[in-house]
């Protein structure tokens, strides 16, 4: 099973890809739009890329695990990306992903510019990850 993790910013959205086997997440891309249109689309051609079996967003919930504007959003966004390309999709809580991503570059020495170039890619992979290792068991 290949699966495609989305953790959507508000102008970065990050993408993950899992290895065949569904064992393993590893950062793809980050894509930088702000029209949710072109994004999807984008968003879309990488789903089929990959040739990706399943698409795992990032909810985005309140730390008292309440859903807000964003969590509207990032399920609107997933219903679209399940219509365009027939691919089903899963919801993930992310809470936390963001600071955990922030921490792995930290511990790798990677800040500044390139830091924030990387983040949204390195929370979509722990997205993933979380959703693959919840399949597992």
């Amino acid at each position: 099973m290949i699966a495609i993790s989305v953790d959507l910013g508000h102008a970065r959205t990050g993408l993950a890809v899992s290895d065949k086997s569904g064992f393993l997440a590893s950062s793809l891309c980050v894509i930088t739009e702000y029209n949710d249109e072109k994004l999807i689309d984008k968003i879309a051609e990488k789903v089929i890329e990959t040739k990706a079996e399943i698409i795992v967003v990032g909810l985005p919930r309140n730390m008292d695990g309440t859903e807000g504007e964003s969590a509207c959003r990032a399920r609107e966004i997933a219903a679209r990306l399940t219509d365009k390309t027939g691919i089903p999709h899963h919801m993930q809580d992310e809470r936390g992903t963001t600071v955990t991503a922030h921490n792995y570059l930290s511990a790798g020495n990677v800040y500044g510019k390139r830091r924030k170039q990387k983040v949204d890619a390195v929370a979509a992979s722990i997205i993933l990850q979380d959703f693959l290792d919840s399949r597992r068991g």
